[in-house]
């Protein structure tokens, strides 16, 4: 069997030609890893405050999922045991070093906070407590914080979280 190898950078150069691109981060060179754009519409762009990642909503397996990429390493980062196939998650906001995902989720049948740890892998739920809709989530930069709005008390509200943050080693 005949393997071709071709790197990143060529991909990445004959789609800027073919498609008379200028940007390099507009165009999705069908990789194995999947890249920045797809097909699907890709919403909710949320920037670590390093600038290093850049996590987003998309259908692209026609489920609502959440996607991390690595603009330095040009790639989708996996994370595991976030995105479910039984619910949708949306809306992500990023931490200052990509650790942590707040987002929305329907994992429990109504849309709830959770807080997504890519080290422990595991996500936290923050809105157990809350009765009524809740949205637009945003963390602070070490992760202590999310902020996000309610209706819980019959109108639109912002409730704010402290949480337990572990320093990383």
């Amino acid at each position: 069997m005949f393997s071709l190898r071709v790197p990143f950078s060529v991909i990445l150069f004959l789609g800027i030609i073919l498609t008379g691109c200028n940007h390099p981060l507009l165009i999705t060179p069908q990789i194995p890893t999947g890249g920045l754009n797809s097909k699907s519409p890709e919403e909710y762009p949320a920037y670590s405050g390093d600038g290093r990642y850049l996590a987003f909503a998309s259908e692209r397996l026609g489920h609502r999922d959440i996607y991390l990429f690595d603009l330095e390493q040009r790639r989708l980062v996996s994370l595991p045991n976030l995105n479910r196939r039984d619910s949708s998650q949306d809306q992500p906001a990023l931490s200052a070093d990509g650790r942590y995902l707040a987002y929305v989720s329907t994992e429990r049948g109504k849309p709830d906070i959770m807080v997504y740890d890519r080290l422990k892998q595991r996500s936290e739920l923050l809105s157990a407590n809350v009765r009524g809709s809740v949205r637009q989530p945003t963390i602070t930069g070490d992760g202590s914080k999310v902020a996000f709005q309610t209706s819980q008390l019959g109108e639109w509200n912002i409730a704010i979280v402290e949480r337990n943050v572990e320093v990383s080693p």
